[in-house]
């Protein structure tokens, strides 16, 4: 099955030590993807005209921006932005706009349709999306076939709460109802278990500025606020040197 060709990345995965282990399997992905679009791809020609197409969102965009291969990021976003002002040239000049009715649905001019499509594609976030989907059949399949892997699961430091969602939801799609029935109790333990951790390493953290808790330990606080950025808003942030 072809599931079983990310078993190692999942199973690693699950076996770290971070507080969501579908965020790490992103991160590898993103960084992996933003790899490739940064090296010598960029030279390929079916490589350009798909990123003169698409573009980049704004997050990977800052990210190409803080790697060192300057000259390429700017050679992609030359040719991008000439086939853009042609695009937007052609269809301006095409477009006669009229005045929005006060009372019920706005036109959308074909002017703005060009850029809201423009908005919603990246090409990063493309070559990410097919691979992180095939992680959430390995998950599930895993889940229902190895009785190890659904021990891992159920020890894991929890999820961030945009992952715990897509499990959630995607277990009623991949799950019978008697495996929806034992899956959610363990993903909602799991998920609030790590929730309540973490969160009350935060409260200590705030604690540690009252000067009555000055001289206390810090427990397991000093890195509270970069894994409560990921159980809240599913980023890994570097911590800082102490």
């Amino acid at each position: 099955m072809a599931e079983q060709l990310y078993t190692i990345p999942v199973n690693d995965a699950f076996l770290s030590d971070c507080e969501c282990p579908l965020c790490l399997l992103y991160k590898d992905l993103e960084e992996n993807a933003i790899e490739f679009t940064m090296g010598p791809s960029y030279m390929e020609d079916d490589n350009r005209e798909i990123t003169d197409r698409l573009g980049f969102c704004p997050d990977h965009i800052k990210m190409m921006y803080q790697r060192k291969n300057r000259l390429g990021l700017a050679l992609m976003m030359n040719t991008h932005m000439n086939k853009v002002i042609k695009d937007l040239k052609t269809i301006s000049s095409k477009d006669k706009p009229k005045k929005k009715p006060l009372i019920g649905k706005k036109p959308q001019s074909p002017v703005t349709d060009y850029i809201n499509n423009l908005e919603s594609t990246c090409f990063v976030c493309q070559r990410i999306k097919p691979v992180f989907e095939r992680y959430i059949d390995t998950i599930f399949h895993m889940y229902k076939k190895d009785p190890e892997f659904k021990e891992k699961f159920k020890k894991v430091k929890g999820f961030c709460t945009y992952h715990y969602g897509l499990l959630y939801d995607n277990a009623l799609s991949y799950l019978s109802q008697n495996e929806i029935n034992e899956f959610i109790p363990s993903l909602n333990e799991v998920y609030f278990n790590g929730m309540d951790r973490v969160n009350g390493d935060v409260s200590w953290f705030i604690d540690k500025y009252d000067y009555r808790n000055q001289n206390a330990p810090w427990k397991n606080s000093k890195d509270a606020l970069p894994r409560g950025i990921i159980k809240i808003d599913h980023i890994i942030i570097e911590e800082e040197n102490n």
